[in-house]
């Protein structure tokens, strides 16, 4: 079977661990490893923007969720040998790290008291017959789940933080001891909410020169315990009667307006979620907006980051945002502008002038569909959107 002799050359490396085999592999599609890994390592190719650090990531996160399900317990043989095998965490104790070879991995285990039978083997012996049971079960689980995965790539997003957590490094875009670290994400305000986003997709449909309709879809991890709820602004205007809100829930949430404390402020719209979420618990829901009057013409769609950040854009192999901040704008077909553009962090002046001819912020229209996923994060505090100029 192709995925257990993956894994087997996987395990059996002595200068190196796991993960800098599949980074290679990605990075070098020539080299040996490639031609050992390959269909490990081929399927994440539907995250078409993630980098090959990511990727790889992706694949040892799988591995190691794989792993860790199998068996009935700590004491199991069989997850044992796999996490001597591929050089996991959980070193016996009494040993610092995994010795070079398989063999003297499986020799250390003699130290897991019980696991082994009592008293414990004198040889690994125990630990090879464990190991051609358990690699051969790892590789069909491996198996059918990336067959799972080719039709829909976006659980490849929690496989990258459990491969990153188990190399240990900090999860993509979250707080180290409440400061930036080095995930490159800025502090939130104090008064931000307390989620991150995974993804984030705004759809928008144009009457005239004005929004019609814009719907958001929130893929949200909470920062902290406790929180069960998503502010949105509501467009000026309302008139106090809650069936007139300007926000409607459409997918795992409900709206509960929140009053201006002062006149002349802007309507919050609570979407309230369907649980109370714990701290990196993740949860996913829809809402949307819509104005009665278009009254104003519009010259961006800008979305505000009032929580603490945006993941870096990934698209898969079909287009699909899988990660990040993606905005889509759909135009009327009467009312077509002359140039679209994306701007990230900019003043409203500087997201006002057009770019010049060539530069790569300007978007195709078409035939009236414009769309941009940002390949960035998008930082906490910051502004980000598609700009353009009517004719």
């Amino acid at each position: 079977m192709e995925i257990e002799a993956a894994l087997r050359w996987l395990a059996i490396r002595k200068d190196g661990t796991p993960l800098r085999f599949l980074r290679y592999a990605i990075e070098e599609p020539a080299s040996e490893s490639a031609l050992a890994l390959g269909c490990l390592v081929e399927p994440t190719g539907v995250l078409v923007v993630a980098t090959p650090e990511s990727r790889a990531f992706a694949v040892w996160g799988l591995i190691v969720d794989e792993i860790r399900k199998l068996g009935s317990g700590d004491a199991s043989r069989r997850r044992n040998t796999l996490m001597a095998a591929f050089r996991l965490s959980s070193v016996p104790a009494g040993h610092t790290a995994w010795k070079a070879t398989l063999n003297d991995r499986f020799l250390q285990l003699i130290d897991l008291p019980g696991v082994f039978g009592d008293p414990p083997p004198i040889t690994a012996t125990p630990m090879h017959k464990a190991w051609r049971r358990a690699v051969a079960k790892l590789a069909d689980c491996v198996l059918r789940k990336l067959e799972l995965l080719r039709r829909d790539g976006r659980e490849w997003l929690d496989y990258i933080e459990i491969g990153r957590s188990e190399a240990g490094q900090p999860p993509r875009g979250r707080l180290v001891g409440g400061q930036c670290g080095d995930t490159g994400y800025r502090a939130p305000s104090p008064g931000a909410q307390p989620v991150f986003l995974e993804r984030m997709v705004v759809r928008v449909v144009m009457h005239r020169q004005m929004v019609l309709r814009r719907t958001t879809e929130r893929d949200v991890v909470a920062r902290e315990d406790g929180v069960d709820a998503f502010d949105t602004l509501a467009w000026t205007g309302w008139p106090g009667d809650s069936s007139e809100l300007p926000v409607k829930a459409v997918w795992a949430c409900r709206v509960v307006a929140r009053p201006p404390a002062w006149p002349g402020d802007p309507t919050v719209a609570r979407l309230r979620f369907r649980k109370v979420l714990r701290q990196g618990e993740r949860y996913y829901f829809v809402s949307e907006t819509w104005d009665g009057n278009l009254e104003d013409w519009h010259s961006w769609i800008a979305v505000d980051v009032d929580h603490h950040g945006i993941a870096r854009g990934i698209r898969d192999e079909a287009g699909r945002p899988v990660a990040g901040l993606t905005i889509q704008v759909t135009f009327d077909p009467h009312c077509l502008p002359e140039a679209c553009w994306w701007y990230a962090e900019q003043t409203e002046i500087e997201r006002l002038r057009r770019p010049p001819a060539g530069d790569p912020r300007l978007l195709e229209i078409g035939d009236g569909f414009v769309e941009h996923t940002f390949p960035e994060q998008c930082q906490p505090r910051g502004n980000y959107g598609i700009a353009f100029r009517w004719p």
